[in-house]
């Protein structure tokens, strides 16, 4: 039989004219307006490692890289041949009646960089990851409570949500699931608080949080791990963002020598190609789950250990392995962080800088200069946050680097890119904040004029 115009490839250019009226008529509309607005549809036609280029061969560096799926790069060719390899095969794929062999590869490999735990369960996505989490943990130890931290981010499904204490996220979708409570992040005593009463089944924890790059102290990750230890709850390790690789270190929870009852893995796994998450635990843990013969099903995901999914994640640990991207990223986010920490002195409008690795953060604030403080206030008060804009828009437009705030209202700008990026990659970056924000300090000026558009945008949006 002969199928005819099956050539994707073919498709995507024939149709990619197309894509925000397909989007605006069948898909999120809000978004399309978004992109719009700031003037982020330049229409991206091609990714290859770190950069992206747009519909007129213009090339941008990548420093969101899809929110950390891309820490190999976009289309690595050892990853495309290792998907390859799999549809060439023929392999009995999902069987389900039957065990993944590259699901057992994988998880074995994964296991050796997280000697302390024995167990892997695979998912389709970080939040399906974080499901998991909270089910092994209440059934682990059958207590109900959930402990997360302020200003965590765990996923947008139901149990991952009710881990998320963002209104921006939660509102018009709750009530939430019961149990779950809510600490100050780094705040050892209200843990402990929260801990005392034995009925707590897990701590769940981002060792650095994605929304804003918050960084904990020295104590506190080592101080909730004994607390935990104390109150007989299970310690989750969220690094569904911070692990494989991206923080200069495997898991970032080896910043502090902690070992986690449960770690949580996804995004750069998939090489960002095929979604998969993995609950990695110990085997006290996971044997309380599947502790008979008619519980082995108990918990699953039809597509979890699908062959091109495992494939993905053992290309990923390979290339990670072979090119020794965990000792790039350690590398590079250190010279990168020092270079723009060296900023902050020169402009009144900078903050901070904090990260480790490639997981940096930007953090901007209100000056003091009068001039300044006017125009940051008119911003403010329009959109919280909408500062950020000021500097992200330029960078895309006339520095050709994509980035953007770490969270909603955040003043913070997030950098995430592909743990790739070369030398000359953070010159670019640096001389990019450099002249940006040195523009940003100018009133009046285009930045500001930028600004003026931004807020009126903001104020017919709420009208």
């Amino acid at each position: 039989m002969v199928y005819s115009n099956l050539d994707v490839s073919e498709m995507f250019v024939d149709r990619q004219a197309q894509r925000s009226s397909m989007h605006t008529r069948h898909l999120n509309e809000q978004l399309v307006r978004v992109l719009k607005t700031i003037g982020y549809d330049v229409g991206f036609q091609k990714g290859q490692g770190q950069y992206l280029f747009d519909r007129d061969g213009a090339r941008y560096l990548d420093l969101l890289s899809g929110f950390g799926v891309f820490a190999i790069g976009r289309n690595h060719p050892a990853l495309r041949q290792a998907l390859k390899s799999v549809l060439d095969a023929d392999l009995p794929n999902l069987v389900q009646l039957d065990v993944s062999t590259l699901a057992g590869v994988l998880a074995e490999r994964l296991l050796k960089y997280v000697p302390w735990l024995d167990k892997a369960f695979f998912a389709n996505s970080g939040a399906e990851a974080v499901e998991a989490a909270v089910k092994f943990a209440r059934c682990a130890t059958g207590r109900p409570g959930i402990v997360y931290c302020a200003h965590a981010y765990h996923g947008l499904s139901y149990g991952a949500l009710s881990l998320t204490d963002d209104p921006n996220f939660r509102n018009g979708f709750e009530p939430l699931l019961p149990g779950c409570t809510s600490i100050p992040f780094d705040d050892l005593a209200a843990l402990e608080q929260a801990l005392a009463s034995r009925q707590v089944a897990a701590f769940i924890v981002e060792p650095i949080q994605g929304k804003g790059v918050n960084l904990p102290s020295n104590e506190f990750l080592p101080g909730a791990a004994a607390l935990c230890r104390k109150y007989g709850t299970l310690f989750i390790a969220d690094e569904i963002q911070t692990g494989i690789g991206r923080t200069g270190k495997f898991l970032a929870v080896e910043h502090w020598n902690v070992e986690p009852d449960m770690v949580l893995l996804a995004k750069a796994l998939s090489g960002g190609h095929v979604p998969v998450g993995a609950v990695l635990t110990r085997k006290s843990i996971f044997d309380k789950i599947f502790n008979r013969m008619d519980r082995a099903v108990v918990h699953g995901s039809t597509f979890a250990k699908n062959d091109l999914a495992m494939a993905a994640g053992i290309a990923t640990l390979e290339v990670m392995e072979a090119e020794k991207l965990v000792e790039q990223a350690a590398r590079r986010g250190a010279e990168l962080k020092l270079a723009l920490t060296r900023m902050v002195p020169g402009y009144e409008l900078m903050k901070e800088v904090r990260g480790k690795g490639l997981m940096i953060g930007v953090e901007f604030g209100p000056p003091k200069s009068l001039k300044l403080k006017a125009s940051w206030n008119l911003l403010e008060s329009a959109n919280k946050g909408l500062f950020c804009q000021l500097i992200t828009v330029p960078l895309f437009k006339e520095h050709k680097i994509l980035t953007q705030v770490s969270g909603h209202g955040s003043h913070t700008i997030k950098l995430l890119p592909p743990l790739t990026i070369t030398e000359e990659d953070c010159k670019w970056i640096e001389t990019s904040f450099d002249a940006v924000i040195a523009a940003s300090h100018k009133v009046p000026g285009a930045i500001w004029s930028l600004g003026k558009t931004l807020v009126d945008n903001a104020v017919r949006q709420s009208a």
